[in-house]
């Protein structure tokens, strides 16, 4: 599939249920950043209209007005005024028994932060910070992490460990271990499901994808601070039988549990200046998009550099609204997009547990620099 037909594929996809996460995305504000590390905080907001009526509490995660601007006014009770009279109907009377949601399970930890999707049991995105200072340091061994679910989601919407069990497909990190070997607590916290998705292991999760993942560390070597976003996409597919186009993809578990997603992306943001809330540095910005599917490792990398308006009409989210167009530059131009290969595969076949439960079953990332 030709980088072209990505992007577009990329754009015609923007309906498949992402606009929920662009809602959850924009939510967040400064404050709610500072969060336990575990989950969100589940603090409410009070929202009515009626003076007389007792008020209803919404969870603030579950309130989907961007921050800065008016929230709508629900009614709690009593039907709303129209036009000086009063509406025969009060739909918002429905949260007396609670709020269906969507919900976006944030969690932040202490090297990434990521939001979990409900529904595909897999994160809407995850974020990490790399610098120079944080790759040489050396706190974190991964052989002594282990794969496991996150009680931070309800036991019903969460990925479970059985789900991977002998299901063809790696627990395939979006914020890698190697990214956070300057602490074991970071290192584990990585191993958290709602860090994982469903990856082809031989020729992407344990090779492309590897490669791809040390191309994002070696950006370090000519930017000070470099920032990352990555997550799962569910594209469509034509189906030449009718010409027309189709969102297909497999599930993992039994019952059936977690989507393995049809792709994945990764924004990059290259910052050259690290210190503390500049607002004038340049950025250089790099989007990406790869199949979850074999890929030779002589494809080039930019083979599958994408525009970010691509994967933001794909996923439903945004990435850099806020970063006017004069500090941006295009990563590919200003370095070399291209990888190093190394044999992650069979240093991952070294790793391998031997044990046969559902915690070492599943296939296995790559070890040593991942």
């Amino acid at each position: 599939m030709s980088k072209s037909t990505l992007a577009i594929i990329a754009a015609a996809s923007a309906g498949a249920g992402a606009a929920v996460t662009a809602a959850m995305y924009s939510l967040r504000s400064q404050s709610e950043r500072k969060l336990d590390t575990r989950t969100i905080s589940t603090t409410t907001t009070t929202v009515s209209t009626n003076a007389t009526s007792a008020p209803i509490p919404i969870p603030s995660k579950q309130i989907f007005a961007p921050p800065n601007q008016q929230q709508h006014v629900l009614s709690t009770s009593a039907p709303a005024a129209l036009g000086g009279s009063l509406a025969p109907v009060d739909p918002a009377g429905l949260f007396e028994y609670g709020f269906p949601g969507p919900v976006a399970d944030i969690a932040t930890r202490q090297a990434l932060i990521s939001s979990f999707d409900r529904r595909l049991r897999n994160p809407h995105w995850v974020i990490e910070h790399i610098t120079p200072a944080s790759l040489a340091l050396h706190g974190g061994d991964r052989k002594h992490s282990v794969f496991l679910e996150d009680d931070g989601v309800p036991d019903k919407f969460r990925a479970k460990l059985k789900d991977y069990f002998r299901s063809g497909y790696d627990r395939g990190h979006q914020v890698p271990a190697a990214d956070a070997k300057w602490s074991q607590t970071a290192m584990d916290e990585t191993f958290y499901l709602t860090n994982m998705a469903p990856q082809v292991g031989e020729g992407f999760n344990r090779d492309y994808w590897a490669h791809f993942e040390d191309f994002c560390r070696r950006l370090t070597q000519r930017y000070p601070s470099v920032r990352i976003v990555t997550g799962p996409l569910y594209l469509p597919k034509r189906d030449p039988a009718d010409n027309k186009w189709y969102v297909k993809y497999e599930m993992i578990g039994n019952p059936p549990n977690v989507a393995v997603p049809t792709h994945f992306y990764k924004v990059i943001f290259a910052e050259e200046d690290a210190a503390p809330g500049t607002s004038t540095g340049k950025v250089a910005i790099g989007a990406f998009l790869l199949p979850n599917a074999r890929i030779p490792n002589e494809k080039p990398l930019t083979d599958f550099e994408v525009p970010i308006e691509a994967i933001e009409r794909a996923s439903g989210l945004e990435f850099a609204s806020k970063l006017p167009p004069q500090r941006r530059k295009r990563l590919c131009t200003d370095t070399s997009c291209a990888l190093i290969i190394k044999d992650y595969a069979n240093q991952q076949k070294a790793f391998k547990s031997s044990s046969t439960g559902p915690n070492a079953g599943a296939l296995v990332k790559g070890s040593g620099g991942r």
